[in-house]
């Protein structure tokens, strides 16, 4: 499993319509249908083309790991989603190819390689974002498994795909919602979702360095401005429209 290589087969691919935003395109360049009335429901759940991008990368990404198999999707078991998901966690990204090699004739393996200037994980010296590492992040899998969850349970309802979600719930949620039976009063249990689904480390919270934080202060010429920022924060914007 951890020398399976997903087959660079299949496209998201953009329309520019607001009626159909996105189509999950196979090999032959002909739509999967089962994704597209997917992306139908979440367009009438008023859900944003941003999300329906969001999901589709998700399901390319198991697309491509059930042709890479020679699964059907409607075929796939819990056997398949459990190794989908083991396989997420030590596999490493695809590295996309530069426009620049891809236009010399490079492929993936015999492209040169770059050497990254920071370590992954390093956090960034003003947001304290840390910086991507080679390997999947638990947020990307566990947003992943959400999503094949929801997939499933929407064609499981319609009556069009298989019998049994291959992305089951947690062992201890069964088959009911989540705080099903919370008391009033009482806080709120946190039940975890999917049975593949990873935990989520907390972020740390956002910071930036003190100099940072006072250079726009410096960079102002005016009493009036930086009272404005004072008040208003760093993320001023709304300030714009203040009248003198």
């Amino acid at each position: 499993m951890t020398a399976l290589l997903l087959p660079e087969i299949g496209r998201l691919h953009e329309t520019g319509e607001r009626w159909t935003p996105y189509q999950l395109l196979g090999s032959s360049g002909a739509v999967v249908e089962p994704v597209q009335v997917f992306f139908t429901e979440l367009q009438a759940e008023d859900k944003p083309a941003s999300t329906i991008r969001s999901y589709g990368m998700d399901l390319l990404r198991w697309w491509r790991f059930l042709w890479a198999l020679d699964i059907e999707w409607n075929r796939a078991t819990r056997t398949d989603a459990r190794d989908f998901s083991r396989w997420m966690q030590v596999a490493n990204k695809p590295q996309r190819l530069h426009w620049r090699h891809r236009r010399a004739g490079y492929t993936a393996e015999t492209a040169p390689q770059t050497v990254r200037k920071k370590i992954a994980g390093t956090p960034n010296a003003i947001t304290g974002k840390p910086s991507p590492g080679p390997r999947y992040a638990a947020r990307t899998r566990a947003h992943c498994e959400t999503v094949l969850r929801t997939f499933y349970d929407f064609h499981l309802a319609e009556g069009t795909g298989p019998i049994i979600n291959p992305f089951p719930l947690g062992r201890s949620r069964g088959s009911g919602r989540a705080n099903a039976h919370h008391l009033p009063g009482q806080p709120f249990q946190r039940e975890r979702g999917g049975r593949y689904r990873p935990t989520v480390p907390k972020r740390a919270p956002r910071r930036i360095p003190d100099e940072m934080f006072n250079a726009p202060f410096a960079a102002l010429r005016h009493h009036r401005d930086r009272a404005l920022l004072a008040f208003l924060g760093l993320q001023c914007g709304p300030g714009r429209g203040t009248p003198h």
